[in-house]
């Protein structure tokens, strides 16, 4: 290989990255890209909506359960099965037995070892309560352990409720 072929093979190189780092450099310079981090449009919030979605006592429990029925909460609560037993006799699986689990203090059967948040949380499972863990546990009660996403549907919840409350020793009645 003569000296030649070796300027011209150097020379390839140098153009290349030339042209590379050049066709960046001038792109800047015609496109005036700033970093400002400037929102195109930015969406702001009514006021009150962020508290009004954090807690849950807004909610019409009443309303809510009138649209759920308990045939449908039991078809609702197949979801649920693998994880908790529902019937009178039934023990503990994954999560703790659901018999009688509604005006329930949470946290409350003996024989089964709940998570630090749900053994220190004070309250029972009310209509409330219930409504509000169904729709996102880890969000309701933070740190415990249980891994269900939750249920959106309004339907689906409220059924998942009224058949809770029909298995147990003495149903409640209604709001």
């Amino acid at each position: 290989m003569n000296s030649f072929e070796l300027n011209k093979i150097i020379t390839a190189i140098l153009v290349t990255i030339l042209v590379v780092f050049g066709i960046g450099k001038i792109s800047n310079i015609i496109f005036d890209k700033d970093d400002k981090n400037i929102v195109a449009y930015k969406v702001e919030a009514p006021e009150g909506l962020a508290e009004k979605s954090s807690t849950q006592s807004s909610v019409d429990i009443a309303a809510l359960l009138a649209v759920g029925d308990v045939a449908h909460g039991e078809k609702v609560f197949k979801k649920c099965k693998a994880c908790h037993s529902i019937n009178a006799g039934g023990g503990n699986k994954i999560g703790p037995k659901l018999w009688n689990v509604m005006f329930r203090p949470v946290g409350a059967i003996t024989e089964y070892k709940y998570s630090k948040a749900l053994s220190s949380y004070g309250k029972e499972w009310s209509w409330e309560e219930m409504n509000g863990f169904l729709i996102k546990p880890s969000k309701w009660i933070k740190g415990n352990k249980m891994g269900f996403a939750g249920l959106n549907d309004e339907r689906d919840r409220a059924s998942v409720i009224l058949y809770l409350n029909q298995n147990g020793d003495n149903p409640k009645t209604l709001p």
